[in-house]
């Protein structure tokens, strides 16, 4: 087996390429039905399908849905099994994703990062506490204003250079790679129309975990929700005994679910209800959910408590008042993995080659090879090396992210060898 020769240069171009990936604006939306789910998205799909052509992989296809493939030859003399890494290129809908500035701190000193000096937003390891362990290493941040993008622009980052590394070294021996990018994964649709036949891995890897590390092959059990209420608007001045204000209905509602069971007060393999958003006036209401557990008796549980405390609406002030809509976005995939163990432990001796500790854990969330797995690809997830998505506090250390990518260039090597 060789070993990989990573050196700044390699570094510094895997940094030039997550800064230029994330200064792309690709926000998902989950209103919108098409797919992508947005206009913007295109750019990457367009970007991405062009740079996989010239940096010389072969089969290099993007397809009408926005989903881009390409794939590396094998460089070896015997059959080994194909396999695939996959990132997804679409940004959380949950903040600001758009007119991204990134700030590159090198040599962290292990203090506060002042962040945005008109506004004084900081990024602090008294609030954050993890961020002292980067101390000396390079930090990318957001200016505040919002989010970074790591999610999962890292992980395209780190396959897209192991990609450009594996062929500039043709002495890393290696069969056929599959490589895949989606859009709307964070939307929960990621993997609706992702093409398994065409991508033709027997197994692969989706680099959109968090701190460097983690690996994961268990996962949420997870729906959407969506509730309409729908009220009676009257003159103010006499509305007594007539008005139903749909506002305050929605406030009930949102009352009536435990409250101990929100993403801020459950950690582990703690489900929970987490009211994403709100639009509320006098004449109608509409809250948007998510639901998950990895427990799936449990989070089928869950889906019937929320229809239980619609009935219950509905019986209290009148057929019709209330309306819920459940749709099933993807299950745990540990069911899916279990019987395949050894592409964990193939991915588990990558890093630590790579000189990185694995932490084997649960996913408080999901990735498209949660529902990939189903589709019959068995897809575990491997670190991306960022924290705090979907927010302005994101940041990832650039040293995180080039262990990530020297783990796909052991984890190639050590499947070839096998």
């Amino acid at each position: 087996m060789n070993r990989i020769e990573w050196d700044q240069a390699w570094q510094q171009k895997l940094l030039q390429r997550f800064l230029t990936y994330i200064k792309i604006y690709s926000t998902s939306d989950p209103e919108s039905d098409t797919t992508p789910s947005t206009q913007q998205q295109w750019e990457m799909v367009d970007y991405l399908f062009k740079e996989l052509q010239e940096i010389g992989l072969e089969s290099v296809s993007k397809d009408e849905h926005g989903y881009v493939y390409g794939f590396i030859p094998s460089n070896i003399d015997k059959e080994v099994p194909q396999i695939g890494f996959i990132s997804h290129f679409d940004s959380s809908p949950d903040f600001n994703g758009k007119n991204i500035k990134p700030l590159v701190w090198e040599n962290y000193d292990g203090g506060d990062l002042l962040l945005n000096k008109e506004t004084g937003f900081t990024l602090s390891p008294s609030k954050f506490q993890e961020l002292s362990q980067y101390k000396g290493q390079t930090i990318i941040s957001t200016d505040g204003t919002s989010l970074l993008s790591a999610d999962d622009k890292a992980g395209i980052a780190e396959i897209v250079t192991a990609a450009e590394y594996l062929i500039a070294h043709p002495e890393i021996k290696h069969g056929r790679i599959s490589i895949g990018f989606t859009p709307d994964e964070e939307i929960g649709r990621g993997a609706d129309k992702f093409d398994v036949e065409n991508f033709g891995a027997a197994w692969a890897y989706t680099m959109d975990g968090g701190e460097i590390g983690e690996l994961e092959y268990e996962n949420f059990n997870a729906s959407g929700a969506v509730v309409k209420i729908k009220g009676l608007s009257v003159h103010p001045g006499y509305a007594y005994g007539k008005m139903l204000n749909a506002g305050l209905l929605a406030a009930e509602f949102i009352q009536s679910l435990p409250a101990d069971q929100t993403p801020a007060t459950t950690k582990g393999y703690e489900g929970f209800f987490h009211l994403t958003d709100i639009k509320a006036g006098v004449s109608e209401a509409k809250l948007q959910y998510i639901v998950r557990d990895h427990d799936y008796t449990k989070y089928k549980q869950r889906n019937q408590l929320l229809k239980q405390k619609i009935e219950e609406f509905n019986q209290k002030y009148g057929a019709g008042t209330a309306e819920l809509e459940i749709r099933e976005q993807y299950l745990n995939m540990r069911k899916q993995i279990e019987d395949k163990m050894y592409i964990v432990d193939f991915a588990e001796e990558a890093m630590k080659l790579s000189g990185v500790k694995p932490n084997i854990k649960a996913i408080r969330g999901g990735t498209d090879g949660s529902r990939l797995s189903y589709m019959g690809l068995p897809c575990p997830n491997i670190f991306a090396g960022g924290h705090n998505f979907h927010g302005p506090y994101e940041y990832v250390p650039l040293e995180s992210m080039s262990k990530a990518t020297q783990v796909i260039l052991n984890l190639v090597q050590i499947v070839a060898l096998n």
